[in-house]
């Protein structure tokens, strides 16, 4: 599965409502950067308490990327 798909797939599924969201993905000095950006009302719902949903997106995101050795990636969550 590819990362930008991974990602998208994992933030749809935790939200309602998943027409106004997007997925894209960002080629920055060798590291990948996937930004996800969402409705503001949906921020809380995708950081998450304490920031562990984003965080746990950011980790098994990174673990399917070192296990198909593409190399860094990084998540950007921003609002819309």
């Amino acid at each position: 599965m590819e990362l930008v798909s991974l990602t998208e797939y994992l933030v749809k599924e935790l939200l309602p409502d998943v027409t106004d969201i997007s997925v894209n993905k960002i080629d920055s000095d060798g590291d990948t950067v996937i930004q996800v950006l969402v409705p503001n009302d949906y921020m809380s719902i995708i950081i998450g308490k304490g920031g562990n949903v984003a965080n746990s997106i950011r980790t098994i995101v990174q673990a399917a990327s070192y296990a198909r050795k593409l190399g860094r990636v990084r998540i950007n969550i921003d609002s819309k």
